[in-house]
């Protein structure tokens, strides 16, 4: 956890088989006991009037940060009133028990919410400062399993968890704490999100430049005489993407038959940052397999595999040595080689030239989906097939420097994130002794004082 705490003095056997040994004077009790809540509902969804009005209703999708400022969706004051719905005061801590489980935030004005979140208010035993932490920590252990595996809580279970509860003023204190240490740990968790987001920035910026301008900065340049690519080296072609390809297609319009699967059948879900993740894939049973075969849907080796539905853009080169058949979510380039490399194809269709491209056909569509036909009409600049190797080979290199820098960030979020965690678990379950602690800024000007 980075610093070092104090325990508490004296610990006791807490009675709860899923606890550790608890400080003396904290007491375990219920939910029901210790914490008031209220669910809200849904009002009729066919009645568009009931979504038309100034009333602030939360959803689950609305828990995202510490405070909600405002929802997605309102509601009318008549829409409430049917619903006979209470009004989650300014203030009160919001915590979803269905589908994303232990999401919490506080409403930061007066707001109604659906049937999936329970409202804690003031005036119980606990602060809610304290039950923002602690619920998450708690009332999970007291969820149910579904079929699938997903933990579930309703309004029986939530009251009938147990808490930890420390005095009122010591749970304050606790809270205080937590708030002055997660804010650290939440900066330096943005700061690594930030540099990501600039070193995909970098990366895109730096392929682009390489497929659109080369690798040689005196080159005599001209005007493409499109628009959106700008000048290009002078012996550079500048055409369609399909006049440099054997074929364009897209993957099974079908299910595939998975009872005895034995054949891969990769989708858009099994495209990984550039490469097919087989580990997860669905297996298709060999006549099934035969059928996507003969009808086109196996990509060969050195096909560029290109998302179209969803996530546009996720590219992977086919592999060696490994069949398998593709869902209609992919679509198979496969590059005349005479004419363009697989290498710098992919390359071409991760830029941000070809992205500007597909953007102008999916902007504003209800559902993001890039036609077959509408690839046909992205272009693209390609130099002789010498260079193409040489800016392949370039940006190979080039982007596994910012792929190992991307990897150490992830890899500081995850250890910061289990710090985190760490410490917020071990200071609602009285592992450490906060009572005492002062933030060094206060602890210093006390000093001085």
């Amino acid at each position: 956890m980075g610093a070092s705490y104090a325990p508490y003095p004296e610990y006791k056997e807490p009675g709860v088989e899923w606890l550790d040994v608890i400080p003396r004077d904290w007491v375990v009790s219920k939910v029901k006991y210790l914490a008031p809540f209220q669910v809200g509902w849904t009002p009729p969804t066919k009645v568009d009037a009931n979504f038309i009005g100034d009333n602030l209703w939360a959803n689950i999708s609305d828990l995202k940060g510490k405070y909600i400022e405002r929802t997605a969706k309102n509601i009318s004051d008549e829409a409430a009133k049917v619903a006979s719905m209470d009004i989650s005061p300014k203030g009160s801590l919001l915590y979803s028990f269905k589908l994303s489980v232990g999401a919490v935030s506080f409403a930061s004005q007066d707001m109604y919410t659906n049937e999936a979140i329970a409202s804690f208010l003031e005036g119980g035993s606990l602060p809610l400062s304290y039950l923002y932490y602690a619920l998450p920590k708690f009332v999970i252990e007291n969820a149910s399993t579904n079929i699938y595996g997903a933990r579930i809580l309703n309004q029986e279970l939530i009251n009938s968890a147990f808490l930890l509860a420390p005095s009122y003023k010591e749970a304050e204190k606790i809270a205080t704490f937590l708030d002055h240490e997660t804010a650290k740990i939440d900066t330096l968790i943005e700061k690594q999100q930030q540099l990501i987001k600039l070193l995909k920035e970098k990366r895109q910026a730096v392929i682009s430049h390489a497929v659109t301008k080369g690798l040689n900065p005196n080159a005599p340049m001209r005007d493409s005489g499109v628009e959106w690519l700008g000048e290009v080296p002078e012996h550079w072609d500048v055409c369609m993407i399909k006049h440099k390809c054997l074929e364009i297609t897209d993957g099974a319009h079908v299910s595939p038959e998975t009872d005895g699967g034995e054949h891969y059948f990769v989708s858009i879900t099994d495209i990984k940052k550039g490469a097919i993740n087989f580990e997860n894939a669905l297996l298709t049973t060999p006549e099934s397999y035969q059928y996507l075969v003969k009808t086109g849907c196996m990509p060969f080796s050195g096909d560029i595999l290109f998302s179209k539905d969803g996530t546009i853009g996720q590219t992977a080169i086919t592999p060696r040595g490994i069949d398998f058949v593709v869902a209609s979510s992919l679509i198979i380039v496969r590059p005349d080689r005479s004419r363009v490399i697989p290498e710098y194809l992919d390359f071409l269709l991760q830029s941000g030239v070809v992205v500007e491209q597909v953007e102008s056909f999916v902007k504003g569509a209800a559902l993001r989906r890039l036609s077959i036909q509408n690839l046909l009409k992205i272009g693209g600049a390609f130099p002789s097939i010498s260079e193409q190797v040489d800016i392949s080979k370039y940006l190979t290199d080039t982007l596994s420097q910012y792929d190992s820098l991307e990897t150490k960030a992830n890899d500081l979020i995850t250890l910061q994130a289990e710090r985190r965690t760490a410490i917020i678990s071990a200071a609602v379950t009285g592992k450490i002794d906060v009572r005492n602690w002062q933030a060094l800024e206060a602890a210093k000007n006390k000093e001085v004082a």
